[in-house]
């Protein structure tokens, strides 16, 4: 906008629509959370049109399952650029660049990473009780420190406190891992992990999995109340339009896949998940049902 580009934009998100602008005006470069992503793959006939002006789409702002991450790159045929980042991160601190999207390559895995920071910006994984910088692989709180942070919470110092340590890192509150090579995977929200048995299971894991099943349209993975186990995996999906599915047939599923804790015990099926204006599924009103009156609260 500040080198006078033409921008389009549309009043409301209609798929249809956005699938003929994207032709009519010949756009080039287009911004996508994975939700509006799905919806526009999910339009008949969206993936026979020509959208050869187009020299990269953008997403990120919510996590993609890696089904719909291919399927959208199926359908626009253009370079891919995943982005990853905060509000009190004044927007983007990572980027998983075109050449890492390669879904029949040897560095497929990287999909599933949310890329590398900018040179400007630092990143660590702590331990979320204890402060201390964990090695690649391990699993822990996302920590940032960069000119881009916020200064701090508007007229909150003790949110300000709780959020940025005095030498200037950002607690995320998201969990993943960095790899040998710096790329960052991300696992879920730290308050989103499920923990079952003693067992760790990260949501993002079994929705990627729950996600190929040719009849689920949209899914999401929470933790509910368990007596024996403390807490359970529910996964609560979105059919695909005139697909008949049970919950066995997708556990099932899921068991052949990945260990069998980490599979959903229940499933609920829903027409639509709640989502923010963002497209992130709000898993803490999903889990609100589940939790009532019980004297531990999830989120």
């Amino acid at each position: 906008m500040t080198q006078g580009c033409h921008t389009v934009v549309l009043r409301d998100f209609d798929p249809p629509e956005v699938l003929d602008a994207l032709r009519r005006y010949r756009v080039t470069n287009a911004f996508f959370v994975p939700a509006m992503l799905a919806a526009l793959c999910a339009v008949p006939g969206a993936a026979d049109h020509d959208y050869g002006s187009l020299r990269s789409i953008i997403y990120g702002a919510s996590p993609i399952t890696e089904e719909a991450l291919r399927r959208a790159m199926a359908t626009f045929r253009c370079p891919f650029i995943q982005v990853y980042g905060m509000t009190e991160t004044s927007g983007a601190i990572t980027q998983l660049p075109a050449a890492d999207h390669d879904p029949g390559g040897s560095r497929a895995h990287l999909l599933r990473s949310a890329g590398k920071p900018f040179d400007w910006v630092e990143l660590k994984i702590v331990d979320p009780a204890s402060g201390a910088e964990l090695p690649a692989g391990s699993v822990g709180e996302l920590w940032t420190r960069s000119p881009q942070n916020m200064a701090g919470y508007w007229n909150n110092p003790a949110a300000t406190e709780e959020t940025i340590t005095k030498d200037g890192w950002l607690k995320t509150g998201d969990a993943g891992y960095l790899d040998e090579e710096g790329y960052l995977f991300l696992t879920d929200r730290v308050k989103d992990m499920i923990v079952t048995g003693g067992e760790n299971v990260y949501p993002i894991e079994v929705e990627n999995v729950l996600a190929e099943h040719p009849k689920v349209a949209d899914v999401a993975v929470i933790g509910v109340p368990d007596e024996r186990w403390g807490e359970t995996v529910k996964a609560v999906v979105v059919p695909a339009p005139g697909a008949a599915l049970d919950a066995a047939e997708l556990i099932e599923f899921a068991r052949q896949r990945i260990a069998h804790f980490k599979c959903p015990t229940s499933v609920d099926f829903v027409d639509a998940l709640p989502r923010n204006p963002s497209g992130k599924i709000l898993k803490r009103e999903l889990r609100e049902p589940y939790w009532q009156g019980m004297d531990r609260r999830v989120g």
